[in-house]
């Protein structure tokens, strides 16, 4: 299936049945009084959060949600029948918005969290509810009101705990398809990667057996919080990743050639959202099997020394090297939580 991360619909709420006007009218009870029923209230809009969903492409065919209407009040005092709500699923870490003002009116960040987005109409009061001393025999009803109906823009923003960051051809692929089950598209050539890939990585034995969501975002090029490349589109996906591994290609120059890399980058995330760079990123120097074990830990602590970082992690996402300890750390620093903001290159043991 397309990845779609952006969809625009239409949702209306049903409308509210209007009340009736009715008078009791029986053998032994010829001035009986009023009896019209109130109508029904119309049926809401629920967008709701749905755990199998990864993609908003289910809304490029449907693009309208109308609620149903609630029945008319009829005689004997009998209510119309209200309109069941419209549940319509939408995946994890949707953001909706108004389409005319952009405001936000909020996002599904849990399972089955559900989101009102159009109210249905009240339903109409019948004659049976204006009856006092003054007046007996009222022939006043209220029609049923009209439901909500507005034009959302979703806006989808990948729900992962670790984000793969970094520039294309950087390994983040090979990565992924080595300690999780995804297969995503990876050559020779950069933007292999054209849409996030989501897996879950699973650490330790039966016994103490963990996991944690991993996504890959497509890679990122000078200029891209402007429209460069492809990474302009998929920023908005390391919203709500918990740590960003921030992967660097070993063969690509010397320490000071790679710590340029990786300021470039950083210069592209303060661009989009100047929020992604408080967010824990551990800097992982890849593709050292292209390098004599000597050279690649020599590479490793000028590149730390030439950002000033805490610690460089290096790994072989092609051969696995140093690929399972790294999942281990990620998952014993996961499991203590994130109660408080932690700085960027900011890398717990």
């Amino acid at each position: 299936m397309k990845f779609v991360d952006e969809a625009g619909i239409r949702v209306v709420g049903g409308n509210g049945g209007g009340g009736a006007l009715s008078f009791l009218r029986e053998r032994h009870r010829p001035k009986g009084g009023p009896d019209g029923g109130d109508g029904g209230a119309g049926g809401g809009v629920y967008l709701a959060a749905d755990g199998g969903l990864n993609t908003l492409a289910d809304f490029r065919y449907t693009r309208l949600f109308r609620a149903p209407d609630g029945g008319a009040g009829a005689g004997g005092n009998r209510a119309g029948k209200s309109g069941a709500d419209l549940i319509v699923r939408a995946p994890l870490g949707t953001l909706v918005r108004v389409a005319d003002s952009a405001e936000c009116i909020g996002e599904l960040v849990t399972v089955g969290a559900k989101l009102l987005v159009a109210r249905g109409g009240r339903g109409g009061r019948g004659n049976a509810r204006f009856k006092s001393a003054a007046n007996r025999t009222p022939r006043k009803t209220t029609p049923g009101g009209r439901g909500d109906a507005r034009d959302l823009q979703l806006e989808l923003k990948v729900l992962a705990d670790v984000g793969l960051l970094g520039l294309p051809n950087a390994g983040k692929s090979t990565l992924l398809a080595r300690v999780s089950a995804a297969r995503p598209k990876i050559a020779d050539y950069p933007f292999t990667t054209l849409h996030p890939q989501l897996g879950v990585v699973e650490v330790g034995d039966r016994a103490d057996r963990d996991s944690f969501v991993i996504a890959d975002i497509p890679g990122l090029i000078p200029g891209a919080a402007r429209g460069a490349g492809l990474g302009a589109r998929f920023l908005r996906h390391l919203a709500r990743n918990h740590i960003l591994l921030h992967l660097v290609d070993a063969a690509a120059g010397a320490a000071a050639d790679l710590a340029r890399t990786v300021r470039a980058t950083e210069h592209e995330l303060a661009a989009h959202d100047a929020q992604l760079l408080q967010k824990e990123r551990w800097l992982v120097l890849n593709k050292t099997d292209l390098h004599p074990a000597a050279r690649a830990a020599e590479l490793a602590r000028e590149l730390r020394a030439e950002l000033n970082c805490p610690a460089v992690h290096c790994i072989s996402a092609a051969t696995g090297a140093g690929c399972d300890a790294l999942m281990q750390k990620l998952m014993r620093r996961l499991r203590r939580g994130f109660h408080t903001t932690a700085s960027a290159d900011q890398t717990p043991q």
